[in-house]
């Protein structure tokens, strides 16, 4: 056994691994639930949801078990439990840090990325993840994108004249969370950020194609699955169903993804992966370049933190980042009227993670809406 490439860079960094944290069991969703390690909560809100998939990363890292974990997100698995926790969490470019290790859920949609509790320290774990890695060919894309280090953009005065995009249509119907997302604009102005209400060409279209991870998982599962070698104890999903092994409520979404026979003579997988890129990047640009923007901005959960057992819905802004592959960071942005964290998420141009960290950075030093729970 070896260790995935962003561990094994940490370790490189003087990083000490504590462990692995509970995962929302094969990163299905967003309750973080699993048949090893059960229901994880908030800490913010014990009777409440953590988000997911990331879920056991973000409550250790907000309860202070740890300084910094990682992360994946395959469609909002980073972003939504840095929201829930009161955390930073960045998804960076598709391409910009390697996948190796990871397990995959949909590898055109995967990544891996920092979840933290300060701008600084995502920043800093972001250096050392970054760059080519010949065992991820997408990472190849990075050379020459990744900077000296992105700790020289954490700047308090980053949001002076910024150009910052509001999109409205991503957010929900939720009035707490509404609310703090409109002190956090204000905020923003009050820092020197020039904030313009932006519409995204295409946003519905862009939003309606599906995530690939039921279409890809069974696939590159069993790929991952036999790259452990012979003894490995299951080697396709099929074992996997066959077990038992797993959360009940999996089920039928395990059974569904097996079900699929191929992905080559799927005409709809092809017209997916092939429009909703190029879709997804032009609407993105065009907002970009009409408005001259540094970032968009977004609840990066129009929800917020459910109840156990109530299902947990969080909207569909995550998938913007996602669906182009261009980067998002997450940051807090205040609390509801009962404590609960609020985030805004912030998406950029692709590689450009830096300007993320600088508008971040100012934007955490100048409102410090990070604030511990009250751990019992």
């Amino acid at each position: 056994m070896d260790d995935a490439y962003q561990t094994k860079r940490l370790r490189e960094e003087g990083a000490i691994i504590l462990g692995k944290a509970n995962l929302h069991e094969f990163a299905f969703g967003f309750e973080t639930i699993s048949s090893l390690g059960g229901q994880t909560y908030n800490p913010y809100d014990v009777s409440r949801y953590p988000g997911g998939s990331s879920g056991g990363t973000a409550a250790a890292v907000t309860s202070n078990f740890v300084t910094v974990c990682l992360g994946t997100d395959t469609g909002g698995s980073i972003r939504i439990p840095s929201s829930f926790n009161n955390l930073v969490g960045i998804r960076p470019t598709m391409g910009l840090a390697s996948r190796d290790g990871i397990i995959p859920l949909a590898l055109t949609q995967d990544v891996g990325g920092p979840i933290a509790r300060t701008v600084e320290d995502a920043a800093i774990v972001l250096d050392a993840i970054a760059g080519y890695d010949p065992d991820d060919p997408v990472t190849a894309a990075s050379i020459g994108n990744v900077p000296k280090t992105y700790a020289h953009y954490l700047k308090k005065n980053g949001l002076k004249n910024a150009r910052i995009g509001v999109v409205r249509e991503l957010f929900g119907s939720d009035p707490q969370v509404n609310k703090v997302m409109n002190q956090a604009i204000a905020d923003m102005e009050a820092l020197g950020a020039e904030v313009y209400e932006v519409t995204i060409p295409n946003l519905s279209q862009v939003l309606a194609f599906s995530s690939l991870s039921s279409y890809e998982f069974k696939f590159q599962l069993n790929d991952y699955l036999a790259s452990l070698g012979p003894n490995a104890p299951y080697k396709t999903l099929t074992d996997i169903i066959d077990s038992g092994l797993y959360h009940p409520s999996l089920r039928s979404g395990l059974i569904s993804r097996n079900n699929r026979e191929s992905l080559d003579n799927d005409p709809e997988y092809q017209r997916i992966i092939t429009e909703r890129p190029k879709l997804a990047k032009d609407s993105l640009m065009a907002t970009f370049s009409e408005y001259e923007l540094d970032a968009l901005v977004y609840p990066t959960s129009n929800a917020l933190p459910a109840v156990v057992g109530s299902g947990q819905g969080a909207g569909n802004a995550n998938r913007l980042s996602p669906f182009s592959g261009f980067p998002a960071i997450s940051v807090p942005a205040g609390f509801s009227e009962n404590g609960l964290p609020v985030g805004m998420e912030m998406l950029g141009k692709e590689f450009d993670e830096s300007t993320l960290i600088k508008l971040a950075y100012s934007y955490q030093e100048g409102t410090q809406h990070r604030k511990a729970p009250e751990l019992e």
